[in-house]
Order: structure tokens, then C-alpha cells, then sequence
């Protein structure tokens, strides 16, 4: 397996996990700033004001998005490792 080949690989994984990864992390940098700006607005400053609505909504939409981040994870898989085996690398 050349270099250039194993770098295309690596490349192909990071966007693979950037989009797997990008509605979790969207989704509770949104509800961070959306608390950030109630608790400093209200003066609360509560600790679990925080952690459980951003819980919440992680688990949320990590349940929305399995589907597709796992249809996606099992077709790099397929595509770039096993093609790569099979072919003797």
C-alpha cells in the first residue's frame, strides 16, 4: 500500500468522523449558548441548569442521527478497510 493510498484512507475516516461527530457537537454547542445566555440574563447560575437540557438534547439527537452515522460508519468500512484487505495490503 502506497503513501498516497494510506493518506486517502486517513482523509476519507476524518471526514467520516467530522460528520458523524458534527450534529452532536452541534447541537450542544447551540444549547451551551442558548443556556449561557438565560443564565447570564437571570443571574442563575445553577450548575445543573447546564449539564441536563445539554444532556438531554446529546442524547436526542445522538438517537436521531444513529441511523445515518451508522449506515455511514458501515459504508467507509466496507468501501476503504475491507477493500483494502481483500486486496492484499
Amino acid at each position: 500500500m502506497s503513501e498516497t493510498e494510506i493518506f486517502d484512507v486517513l482523509r476519507e475516516g476524518l471526514w467520516v468522523a467530522l460528520i458523524v461527530s458534527l450534529p452532536v457537537l452541534g447541537v450542544a454547542l447551540l444549547v451551551g449558548i442558548v443556556i449561557g445566555l438565560f443564565q447570564a440574563l437571570t443571574s442563575i447560575q445553577e450548575m445543573t441548569l447546564t449539564f441536563v437540557p445539554k444532556l438531554a438534547a446529546i442524547v436526542a439527537v445522538f438517537w436521531l442521527s444513529m441511523g445515518y452515522s451508522g449506515q455511514l460508519l458501515v459504508n467507509f468500512y466496507k468501501d476503504q478497510i475491507i477493500e483494502n484487505i481483500t486486496r492484499g495490503y
